[in-house]
């Protein structure tokens, strides 16, 4: 019993982030999680897939790095075009430039998954990747900027969100929906399932 109230003030993950979404989502699953956000420094490459996957363990790891003994969550969520990525967008300039490019397309959102655990003998890691589809509507500048007054969209790739007004700019998703907002459910209770670090 003793245990279980141990267990109830630790959760046994942390997830490294500070997205609402992504807390959201495991919050929704039933996931039990403490948030403490990674300070890494993100990179850019050219590969979106192995740019998310090198994130999401760098992510990982920096905060497994100060918790020992813990189990550390990690995601990094990009938005692909071809082999061009689609970033959070400095500024509103950038987030209309996005969408335009973005208009009467359909791109790949890829979001990676790292589980990581710093033991004694070094940092264990396992991850996995999920891609879904999203395909837009063909926007004008019109129906862009009033995306963009009803949707802050400074913190997220590709400068939109699928949870908020996504009527407005999507046509369909292929793909798990989850992994759009940033954060694929499935794939973490793979890993978590599937992972026996010491």
């Amino acid at each position: 019993m003793a245990h279980m109230q141990n267990k109830s003030k630790e959760p046994v993950l942390i997830l490294a982030s500070a997205s609402p979404r992504r807390s959201q989502l495991l919050r929704q699953a039933g996931i039990a999680f403490e948030a403490i956000p990674s300070r890494a420094e993100e990179i850019v490459e050219d590969d979106p897939e192995d740019m998310v996957l090198r994130n999401a363990k760098l992510k990982a790891e920096s905060v497994a790095l100060a918790h020992p003994q813990r189990l550390v969550l990690g995601s990094d969520t990009t938005v692909a075009l071809g082999r061009r990525t689609f970033g959070k967008p400095k500024d509103l300039g950038q987030a209309r430039q996005m969408l335009g490019e973005l208009s009467g397309k359909t791109h790949t959102v890829y979001t990676a998954v790292a589980l990581v655990k710093s033991t004694p003998s070094g940092l264990e890691s396992s991850s996995g990747i999920c891609a879904s589809k999203v395909s837009f509507k063909k926007l004008d500048t019109a129906a862009i900027d009033k995306y963009l007054e009803k949707v802050n969209v400074l913190d997220k790739a590709g400068a939109y969100a699928a949870q908020e007004c996504a009527d407005m700019i999507i046509e369909k998703i292929e793909g798990p929906f989850d992994n759009v907002m940033g954060l694929p459910i499935s794939t973490v209770k793979e890993l978590l399932k599937n992972t026996n670090f010491q």
